[in-house]
């Protein structure tokens, strides 16, 4: 499946996001798994000043905290680090674990999203 998408992916960049948006209008779509510098380059022409990055970042620590292992081959393959350079991120939301914190970053998007509406 992986190699299948790659291979779609490589042939045409835009195919999946294509496929997300095909025959369906809403006034904020909220995009939860882009990872690839073309994703976001299919959706900023499509859709220009509308497009909003959000990046969730969280330390090593905190995510080794939650349970999470570095895997050779998975965590550095690009589907979980093509971003990681990419830098030009509308909104960046630190999830280290503060809750109080979270709760205000998101909240500012929030009114943010339904500023839009």
């Amino acid at each position: 499946m992986i190699r299948w998408g790659e291979e779609k992916r490589q042939a045409d960049p835009g195919f999946f996001c294509r496929k997300v948006v095909e025959g369906v209008f809403h006034p904020v779509w909220l995009v939860s798994d882009t990872r690839r510098v073309s994703d976001i380059q299919w959706f900023r022409e499509a859709y220009g000043a509308l497009t909003q990055t959000v990046r969730v970042v969280a330390s090593e620590q905190s995510r080794q905290q939650r349970g999470w292992v570095f895997t050779t081959g998975v965590d550095d393959a690009e589907s979980e680090c093509g971003l990681d350079n990419f830098g030009a991120f509308d909104w960046v939301i630190e999830n280290h674990g503060d809750e109080q914190r979270l709760e205000e970053q998101l909240e500012k998007l929030v009114v943010f999203v339904r500023s839009r509406l």
